[in-house]
């Protein structure tokens, strides 16, 4: 039975691996909407995945932390939805203007859970450019509904999950990405050695994301060369960073995976 089992899952092992050569396809914009320019700078350097807090105040979806971010009346609408839309139709259909591109934005609930994602939904239907985009994954992070409703909501919706927890197959298939905190593993700052046992518990969590079919994200990684070094030798396939031009420049200069 255990044969069968590998087996089976030997496939997405393989077909999830990571990337031969790590771009910015495999980069992540924490907290997007804190750059000078939210959306354009990472879109700019055509970024794999971006996250924004967003935060639902008065019927209003807005770009924010906290109720206090919510008096610079950044709406996620203007902010994301309007150039996302305008992109999408600019390049005929596609988030890039290469077709093989694709884009995750990640949206971080941060009050009221099920009355923000229906308020997305709500300002998503007004874009069909968005929701019918197969380069796009709108994907929900922070405060989500259980797992066993996530089949109830429309199939342009994605959630993310815990490498450290487990999901039924119907859950599963519902969610595009699994992350998890790293400093759950490790208290590698990035300046020393990393102790093999904390290694050797990211790569089986690792390794246990990839057999499930999905794509890896760490957050609270060392937001450096050498973390992001690390983060590309661990295999993780989206590297997370506050600092995106600078990685961006670290993976045109060393993004090829060493051996």
């Amino acid at each position: 039975m255990k044969t069968l089992l590998f087996l089976a899952l030997f496939p997405c092992v393989q077909t999830f691996a990571q990337p031969a050569v790590y771009t910015t396809a495999n980069a992540h914009s924490h907290n997007d909407y804190q750059q000078t320019a939210p959306f354009y700078n990472a879109y700019n350097l055509q970024y794999g995945s971006m996250e924004a807090d967003v935060y639902l105040n008065e019927n209003e979806l807005y770009v924010a932390h906290t109720l206090k971010d919510v008096e610079q009346k950044l709406t996620f609408e203007k902010v994301y939805l309007a150039p996302l839309a305008e992109m999408i139709q600019k390049n005929g259909g596609n988030v890039y203007e290469d077709t093989a591109a694709k884009l995750i934005l990640m949206l971080d609930v941060k009050v009221e859970g099920t009355a923000t994602i229906n308020k997305l939904i709500e300002l998503l239907v007004k874009y069909p450019a968005i929701t019918s985009c197969r380069s796009l994954t709108i994907l929900i992070t922070g405060d989500k509904p259980h797992p066993s409703l996530y089949a109830t909501y429309p199939s342009f919706l994605w959630f993310d999950g815990l490498l450290s927890s487990n999901y039924s197959q119907q859950a599963l298939s519902h969610i595009a990405m699994l992350n998890d905190n790293f400093i759950n593993y490790s208290t590698w700052k990035g300046h020393e050695e990393i102790k093999a046992a904390d290694w050797e518990k990211l790569k089986k969590a690792v390794d246990k994301g990839h057999a499930l079919g999905k794509k890896i994200r760490m957050w609270n990684t060392p937001d450096f060369i050498e973390g992001w070094a690390k983060l590309i030798e661990l295999g993780v396939d989206y590297i997370n960073t506050d600092s995106i031009k600078a990685l961006a420049e670290y993976l045109k200069k060393n993004g090829a995976r060493k051996s």
